[in-house]
């Protein structure tokens, strides 16, 4: 849908998957701006701690990422776990990243008992990166 929408747009569409991310990372390019909508939630927390690490691997020194966090009753058949802003926030600055926005909303849907948060994050001033290389080894004990 999104090619069809965008058609006019030179814009690269690229098949991979969180939380390895193999076809981005072998290229070995980084990006300013990271935007994960509505898919942090679909990642258990082992897969989580791999992708933000992965993703911070893939930021500029100056680099964001943003992504939406959906609360509430899990639709039938689907694969979510419960994760929230501050878990969230917690794992980025573990990676070196500092939470420079946070929101919360109602459903845009207006679904019973479902809110979203919003989060923006940067590299924390000095970070190299080796932060997030740091806490994708880390072992859980050690934290």
């Amino acid at each position: 849908m999104g090619r069809r929408i965008h058609a006019d747009q030179e814009i690269e569409w690229v098949d991979d998957a969180l939380p390895e991310l193999p076809v981005l990372s072998a290229r070995r390019r980084r990006f300013d701006l990271i935007l994960l909508t509505a898919v942090w939630m679909h990642l258990d927390e082992r897969q989580r701690a791999s992708a933000m690490a992965r993703l911070v691997g893939l930021l500029d020194p100056a680099g964001r990422v943003i992504l939406s966090l959906r609360h509430g009753p899990v639709p039938a058949g689907r694969r979510m776990f419960p994760v929230s802003a501050r878990e969230t926030t917690d794992l980025a600055a573990r990676c070196g990243l500092d939470a420079v926005h946070v929101a919360e909303r109602e459903d845009p849907h207006g679904r019973p008992g479902v809110a979203w948060t919003s989060l923006g994050f940067q590299r924390a001033a000095g970070d190299t990166g080796m932060a997030a290389t740091r806490a994708a080894w880390t072992p859980v004990d050690e934290r």
